[in-house]
């Protein structure tokens, strides 16, 4: 069954400028709305395609000035980008044979055949992109650009798990692989950055999505003041699973392991 994992927007817009925008053209005003910081370093675009591992159909959300476009067309891959900005497209379009998609990538029909998104994200719109993603039955990865921060939330980096990577750890895994400066980009953005891979696993890892979604939502809602408590007031046993899975019973939830959850569900549904 297709999951939905939507979640609140985590992702974080550059710092606004103290002044109110006075001497700026109409295109840093363009590049400031959309959130447009292009990737300039070569040596960034080549970790980002070497962490994509491109084949077959590939999707860019913000192909912007074309750098990332054209480095995944030439691994053979057939590279369909997409970028908002007209002005962009039009330059695309002209200096370049490959396939560019004028709009909104969010709200783009997901191929019905297998196919990977690659793409430098724009900050604003990192978790619309993300539960895109996430919702395409027929992605087989997702390798983005995001800010760092949001990378290491979602891959644990921090030691903690959040509710969108723990409810789709069944069917996705999430790893951070390698951090981008700030100064690989143009204009330089007030953070750094960092590539994010989501993979879809060959095999779901629980046979019952719509449980699993029930348990990870009530272990998340915090009623009874801990994960042992929300969990006891629903299902016989947990103390058992708990042992079996080696969570502590005062273990605060951001700090259980996705696949100790895993080993949760299947006490709880054995």
């Amino acid at each position: 069954m297709a999951q939905n994992f939507a979640h609140g927007n985590y992702s974080h817009t550059q710092k606004k400028a103290r002044n109110s925008g006075g001497g700026r053209t109409p295109r840093d005003r363009a590049r400031r709305e959309l959130s447009q910081n292009f990737l300039v370093d070569q040596h960034a675009v080549d970790l980002l395609v070497k962490a994509a591992r491109p084949s077959g159909l590939v999707l860019e959300p913000g192909a912007g000035e074309g750098v990332l476009t054209s480095a995944l067309a030439r691994t053979g891959a057939e590279v369909v980008g997409y970028e908002i900005d007209p002005l962009l497209v039009a330059k695309l379009r002209a200096r370049t044979k490959l396939k560019i998609v004028k709009g909104d990538f969010t709200v783009a029909r997901p191929p019905s055949e297998p196919f990977a998104v690659v793409g430098n994200i724009p900050y604003s719109v990192t978790s619309k992109i993300v539960d895109w993603c996430l919702r395409a039955p027929e992605l087989t990865s997702a390798t983005l650009l995001t800010q760092l921060e949001y990378a290491r939330k979602r891959s644990g980096d921090f030691g903690r798990w959040s509710l969108v990577t723990v409810e789709s750890w069944p069917w996705f895994s999430w790893e951070l692989l390698g951090r981008i400066g700030r100064e690989s980009f143009r204009p330089v953005p007030s953070v750094d950055s960092a590539i994010l891979r989501i993979e879809r696993r060959p095999e779901p890892l629980v046979d019952d999505g719509r449980a699993w979604q029930e348990l990870v939502e009530l272990g998340f809602s915090g009623v009874g003041g801990s994960l042992f408590a929300s969990l006891s007031r629903h299902y016989a046993d947990v103390g058992a699973a708990f042992d079996r899975a080696g969570v502590a019973r005062d273990t605060v939830v951001a700090f259980v392991h996705p696949d100790q959850w895993v080993s949760l569900f299947v006490s709880l549904y054995r």
